[in-house]
């Protein structure tokens, strides 16, 4: 038997998403302190930050792509396209 998921109104769906951009900006933003660590020599792995820039370029590529934009969306990821490349290049030693 399946179980229903309960439907939510538009302001409640709306504020979960307003959440979840503010929780990927602060997520990439901590990257801050990676980065001037990476510039004072200790260097941290360049790997993930690279893998996070590149899976924020596609959800930004998503959404300038569709007819229908999902601004949130992109907000929440933009920060991380140019935070990880940040990272990532200054990690590099």
């Amino acid at each position: 038997m399946k179980k229903k998921i309960r439907s939510f109104d538009n302001k409640t769906v709306l504020t979960i998403g307003r959440i979840g951009s503010v929780l990927s900006v602060l997520m990439y933003v901590s990257y801050i302190p990676q980065i001037m660590n990476n510039l004072q020599g200790n260097y941290g792995n360049p790997i993930q930050p690279l893998v996070a820039a590149i899976n924020c370029l596609i959800w930004v590529l998503y959404v300038l792509l569709r007819e229908k934009k999902d601004w949130p969306l992109f907000v929440a990821n933009f920060p991380g396209i140019l935070f990880g490349l940040a990272t990532f290049i200054t990690s590099l030693h």
